[in-house]
């Protein structure tokens, strides 16, 4: 019996591979800057989708949602709804800015909070920042301002989030925290504290005083900017 095989043509290979080659090339000697953002998306996508052409996925992932953080912060459900993406790829996208969120996570815990606001601050932007419904959260901390615990409190409306004085106080008691940082954010774009914003705060700081827990600061969060109490003057 004689075996017969058939000679394939590098022309018979996609399209797509050889541009796939030169994105990466791009990117390994120019780094993410070399790549414009529909590009760096589609050379991400190539992992999930090793058979797909990516271009026009990634293109219209981008149009769709604005910008690439528009993409990552996407909901997989809304996703979903672009042609060419599945559960696996909805998936694979949302994984990268959950191990960014880790990432920077890991930088402050066991670190005074306050030796680095920036990375704090930097890690509350990806964590909740683009949040479509207003949340609080507190970082509570030991006498040393290193991180215990993070709590979300509580998930509001695009409006407000409802704030129990009684039970924050409870969760610092439970975790034996020293101190804590007040965080919410303001899905609306302004981190302009309201006077709701402001007396919670005040209420807070009072009750906190009397129990010997220091309110280090409230930080009102958005995509691009924040507000900090501590650093306005207002503690």
């Amino acid at each position: 019996m004689t075996t017969r095989y058939t000679k394939v043509s590098l022309r018979d290979k996609p399209h797509y591979q050889g541009h796939r080659k030169r994105l990466r090339q791009r990117f390994l000697q120019g780094g993410i800057q070399a790549l414009k953002d529909y590009e760096a998306l589609e050379l991400l996508l190539t992992y999930a989708l090793p058979r797909r052409d990516t271009k026009p996925i990634s293109k219209a992932l981008i149009e769709r949602f604005g910008s690439l953080r528009g993409v990552f912060e996407a909901e997989p459900e809304e996703l979903l709804q672009v042609d060419g993406i599945g559960e696996r790829t909805a998936t694979f996208l949302k994984i990268i800015p959950a191990l960014f969120e880790l990432s920077l996570k890991e930088d402050i815990l066991n670190k005074p909070v306050f030796n680095s606001p920036d990375r704090v601050v930097d890690y509350l932007k990806v964590s909740m920042g683009g949040a479509a419904d207003e949340q609080f959260r507190v970082l509570f901390v030991d006498n040393q301002n290193r991180l215990i615990k993070e709590v979300t409190i509580s998930e509001g409306t695009v409006d407000q989030a409802h704030v129990y004085p009684r039970k924050v106080l409870e969760k610092a008691l439970n975790h034996r925290a020293s101190g804590m940082i007040l965080v919410h954010n303001h899905p609306g774009g302004k981190p302009t504290p309201s006077k709701a914003d402001i007396s919670l705060t005040n209420k807070l700081r009072e009750l906190s005083t009397e129990l010997n827990i220091r309110l280090l600061d409230h930080l009102v969060i958005t995509r691009s900017g924040y507000f900090s109490f501590n650093q306005e003057g207002l503690l």
